[in-house]
């Protein structure tokens, strides 16, 4: 019996994985957050057969000089990029280390009907202590302690959005009623630092819950739809999967591919004179897009989809929809994702029921 497709997403955010990146890219560095270039890159992803687009995020900048720095807020870019595609699922990355969970949770849902479905979320954390003081809030000090964060956030937004049942809308001009108050509820959480009351301010996301991503040995496997993984070879990076835990699995792997103008080796070397490229444990392929569609054709063995890291945007981006794409779907390792088709829907995950549904049935049926 042959394995599902392979799903792919792509990180977007800046110009590349490497710090270095905008000395390569094809537009000057003010261009970077203009809302052409947000709409371009996008839409090469998506026309190119992506399952998913993802956008780092984070409170601090995402660099230093003489790099420029900058960016705009994740949730912004996706409910932006949203509405200016079909197909494609779009994730933000949403840190919960100091941010209101509450909040999180109605722009998250906000984002599931502006994209009609398609919406997803990164769980990750502020690890530097630089970002308390940018948030005006006390220092979640300890990997402990943010890994507590990120489940009680993760706990309460998932919570929010079963907090409206999905018919408590009526929108009754004649009877001039627009909510059902019974099918609305209360979720009374109270974790270690803060408690959440609720319901929601946001009906629930046409997807019942947003596909939740994120790393398992930071967040409970129980609380997240797809878990990411990493690992400096293939060896660990199956080994990660195996123990995942999670509905469906995705690799993180950093990619420098050959291009016409110059080899992966000879890029990376180019950019490593400005800045090395850091290692963040995962996966790492510099080479030729025909040697990366084996990498992916092995992976396919042992996840279900892969994020991958562009070395610069402008680039690699164009050599993976020209080959490596095309040749992955010749092989049928993937399957582009329909338009009107729901993130969860495109990734084989059912429609969560609402947890409190049941409380607002009639006696009768029950």
């Amino acid at each position: 019996m042959s394995r599902p497709a392979l799903h792919l997403a792509v990180e977007l955010d800046g110009d590349g994985a490497h710090p270095a990146a905008w000395r390569r890219a094809a537009h000057a560095p003010d261009q970077l957050l203009t809302p052409r270039r947000v709409a371009q890159v996008a839409a090469v992803a998506e026309n190119a057969g992506f399952t998913l687009i993802t956008l780092d995020d984070g409170v601090l900048p995402p660099g230093t000089a003489p790099n420029p720095v900058g960016r705009i807020g994740a949730v912004e870019r996706a409910a932006f990029v949203a509405a200016s595609t079909s197909s494609i699922g779009v994730a933000p990355v949403v840190p919960l280390t100091y941010a209101e969970p509450f909040h999180v949770s109605s722009q998250l849902a906000s984002l599931d009907h502006v994209s009609a479905g398609r919406a997803g979320w990164v769980v990750s954390e502020e690890e530097q202590p630089e970002a308390a003081r940018a948030w005006g809030r006390p220092l979640v000090d300890g990997a402990d302690a943010r890994a507590r964060e990120s489940r009680d956030g993760l706990e309460v937004a998932r919570a929010l959005w079963d907090s409206w049942e999905d018919d408590a809308v009526i929108r009754s001009v004649a009877t001039s009623r627009y909510l059902d108050r019974e099918r609305l509820h209360y979720i009374d959480f109270t974790g270690e630092t803060y408690a959440v009351k609720g319901p929601a301010i946001v009906p629930r996301p046409p997807q019942g819950q947003v596909v939740v991503l994120g790393r398992p040995d930071r967040v409970p496997a129980a609380q997240l739809d797809v878990g990411l993984v990493g690992g400096p070879d293939l060896t660990s990076v199956t080994a990660a999967a195996a123990a995942a835990g999670t509905a469906r699995v995705f690799a993180e792997v950093e990619v420098a591919l050959d291009t016409p103008d110059a080899t992966a080796a000879d890029r990376v070397a180019d950019l490593e004179r400005h800045a090395p490229w850091p290692d963040r444990g995962r996966l790492r392929h510099i080479g030729s897009a025909g040697q990366l569609v084996a990498l992916l054709g092995e992976l396919s063995r042992h996840v279900d989809g892969v994020r991958l890291h562009p070395l610069v945007l402008d680039e690699d981006l164009a050599v993976l929809s020209r080959l490596v794409l095309p040749a992955l779907s010749e092989r049928r390792l993937v399957a582009r994702p329909l338009p009107g088709t729901s993130l969860r829907t495109t990734l084989g995950l059912a429609r969560p029921a609402n947890r409190f549904a049941a409380v607002s049935l009639p006696e009768d049926a029950r």
